[in-house]
């Protein structure tokens, strides 16, 4: 039986098989109709003669496992949860009548009295979906919860009749500090994940992270393409706490899948109490038939529709001055107003004071973060005395912050009974010991030392960094897993509360550079750090690759100016902050005369590209670079408007290009006007013809940023 709907231009069905299974398949509308009849038989098997293989094996549109199921036969224990008792018990339900841009799908375990709700609801931006499940216990018995997935796509591909081999991939990114975004793309035959013989068993790959970095070893991300049609699935989880996604063979078919990390995985387990109810992490979906970057790039514009009441002055994207890189963590009054005075006309709106602004105990190696009381060493007068002089001078004055967490040496050290423990004792990673946020009293303390301090000191910006993971979780009744996802809860609602406190407030998301770059984090923020990459050569390579997971108005790309810096140098570190946000950093006040002429023409550059930035596509070109920290080659980035009429184009080389000019052919676009550019003056301009752009051989590691507009 198949039940199908039109969501936002996505074929959507619902197909329940003999065994009482069903399943969830997406195809764009458009390909509905070439969608083939799978087999149901293999005739030709001279492998055994007295077993038939299984064509395909019924997967279900939400897995879930209980404490007391029993797990799966077929070699699986251990490596998926999937398939429990439970999922045999699971009986559809009559869902209420539907809306068009919803979809909603009921199940019952009447064994337990729970029922499910698998929600899929359509979005601003066609050809994608947003996803979660529900379990309620409407039973008197606690129920034991191990394992329950966001969503589960199933039926790829539905373009070939059996088990499509050499044509289907899976797309990941993986993440390490600086060194954020690296694509990942193998066959399901690299993975080992082709069907056996008989068919019978079920293979999979899981991969996700443990802890409180969501953007840890994986980006939250997952695309399978079936590369013979061009037809891409993909999912991107909101969640900022331990996750997990699965790539599953069942026979022919092939289903991704994810949401929580579960027991094996991340040691979750929750005690559902009657009448209880747990929503899962949101899933972002999207299916279209192009390239991945068509599909990345739907993604980010779901991730842009749900931004929501940012500052007025995020509405011109404006550029940013942080001192980190100037005087690595030990800012002053004086200084920061020599930098104020320095930067006066060159377009500079943020001005941040970094780590170091906070007096730091004798003990204290590292941050002084707990106590958060102002070092009147180095600010005499206090913060509020500078952030005034900056607002008189027409900045937005802005501090950093890492709230969430103490270091030895301060009396909030010594609070801990208000922290997160393991086992019975603080929890400690590293130098630093959490916060528990959902405690009266920490909220309460922070209510204190951070929100009433930016209201009080008039700052409009707030740089909130995060240095370390919890890991497996903390102790809760029910089980580790349970207490870091609870505290997830607790990071989202204090931001959500600094939000509300604080008018027209700019908030940084900032994890050791890119550790928290996911959909829920993102959202709750104006802009995010994109790496703790400052001066490395991989900063353009980490900020174009970023453009496949994040939106690149809230991508915040370093670059640190120093008067030795050649010119190439220069313009190397400025057209690559280019990719998003530009954030300035370094001794500018010993530049010369001649560099700051530099700066002022990059970010009047960036103001002029600004709503391209903002509102536009990107498409990627260029071999790209396989060593990040020693590149070779070159890269393109094509940045187009939505409404087509200007792009950005931004190329980077690297070292090892051959001795002639490089010969680029450029998307094809109507944008072909060149109307401003942005390229160091130590080789001759490059030439734009049509479709081709060529750049003369010039020195190594280079950056080049054009502006074009439509020809008439």
């Amino acid at each position: 039986m198949i039940s199908s709907q039109i969501l936002n231009g996505l074929q959507v069905d619902r197909v329940t098989t003999q065994s009482g299974k069903t399943e969830l398949h997406l195809c764009p509308t458009a390909l509905a109709n070439k969608r083939i009849t799978q087999r149901t038989a293999i005739t030709a098997r001279p492998e055994c003669k007295k077993v038939t293989p299984t064509t395909s094996v019924p997967d279900s549109m939400v897995q879930l496992k209980l404490e007391d199921d029993t797990g799966s036969g077929g070699f699986i224990a251990g490596m998926t949860m999937q398939n429990s008792s439970s999922i045999n018990h699971l009986k559809l339900a009559e869902a209420p009548a539907g809306e068009e841009s919803k979809m909603i799908t009921i199940f019952q375990d009447e064994r337990h009295q729970l029922q499910i709700e698998q929600h899929l609801e359509a979005t601003a931006v066609d050809g994608t979906l947003r996803t979660w499940t529900t379990i309620t216990n409407n039973g008197d018995q606690a129920v034991s919860l191990e394992f329950i997935t966001s969503f589960v796509l199933s039926g790829i591909t539905p373009f070939s009749h059996d088990d499509a081999p050499g044509r289907l991939k899976v797309h990941r990114f993986r993440s390490w500090w600086s060194n954020e975004g690296r694509l990942y793309s193998e066959s399901l035959e690299d993975l080992h994940l082709e069907r056996s013989w008989g068919g019978f068993n079920i293979v999979s790959e899981r991969f996700g992270q443990v802890g409180t970095m969501p953007v840890r070893k994986f980006f939250p991300f997952i695309a399978i393409e079936d590369s013979a049609t061009g037809v891409f699935w993909g999912a991107q989880l909101a969640h900022a706490g331990s996750w997990q996604m699965e790539v599953t063979r069942r026979g022919d078919n092939v289903s991704i899948s994810g949401g929580l990390a579960d027991y094996e995985f991340g040691h979750w387990k929750k005690a559902l109490a009657p009448g209880e109810t747990l929503t899962t992490p949101v899933a972002h979906l999207a299916c279209v038939q192009g390239e991945l970057s068509d599909l990345t790039g739907k993604l980010v514009k779901l991730q842009e529709s749900q931004l929501q009441n940012l500052p007025e002055s995020e509405e011109s994207l404006p550029v940013m001055f942080n001192e980190w890189c100037t005087n690595w963590g030990s800012p002053s009054h004086e200084k920061t107003m020599a930098l104020a005075k320095r930067l006066l006309g060159t377009g500079i709106r943020y001005l941040v004071i970094d780590d170091g602004w906070a007096k730091r105990p004798p003990e204290a190696t590292m941050q002084s973060n707990g106590d958060w009381q102002v070092d009147t060493e180095k600010f005499p007068q206090g913060i509020g005395a500078v952030c005034k002089e900056l607002r008189e001078l027409g900045y937005i004055p802005g501090i950093w912050f890492e709230f969430e967490v103490c270091n030895p040496g301060s009396e909030a050290w010594k609070q801990s009974e208000h922290h997160l423990h393991r086992n019975g004792k603080p929890l400690q990673v590293g130098s630093r010991r959490f916060w528990n946020l959902n405690d009266p009293w920490v909220q309460d303390y922070l209510g204190e030392k951070l929100i009433h301090f930016l209201n009080d000191n008039q700052l409009g910006y707030l740089k909130v960094d995060y240095n370390d993971t919890i890991g497996l979780g903390c102790d809760h009744p029910d089980s580790l897993g349970e207490g870091l996802r609870q505290q997830v809860n607790g990071i989202h609602s204090t931001f959500k509360r600094i939000r509300e406190s604080v008018t027209d407030l700019v908030i940084e998301n900032c994890s050791s550079g890119g550790h928290r770059l996911e959909p829920s984090m993102i959202g709750l923020t104006s802009m995010s750090s994109f790496s703790d990459a400052h001066e490395s050569w991989n900063i353009p390579i980490i900020a174009r690759q970023l453009h496949y997971l994040m939106p690149p108005r809230q991508s915040q790309i370093w670059a640190v100016l120093y008067p030795d810096d050649s010119e190439e140098r220069f313009y190397y570190s400025l057209t690559s902050t280019l990719y998003g946000r530009m954030c300035l950093s370094g001794p500018v006040h010993d530049l010369s005369d001649q560099q700051m002429a530099i700066v002022k023409d990059a970010v009047s550059f960036y103001q002029q590209a600004a709503s391209i930035i903002k509102n536009g596509h990107s498409r990627f070109f260029g071999p790209g670079a396989h060593n990040w920290n020693h590149p070779t080659a070159w890269q393109g980035l094509w940045r187009e408007s939505d409404d087509g009429s200007e792009a950005l184009l931004l190329i980077h080389t690297f070292a090892g290009l051959a001795s002639e000019e490089l010969v680029i052919e450029l998307p094809n676009s109507d944008c072909r006007h060149l109307s401003r550019s942005l390229i160091d003056s130590t080789t001759p301009a490059p030439q734009l013809n049509g479709h081709t752009l060529t750049l003369p051989k010039g020195a190594d590691f280079r950056g080049y940023a054009f502006l074009l507009k439509k020809t008439r």
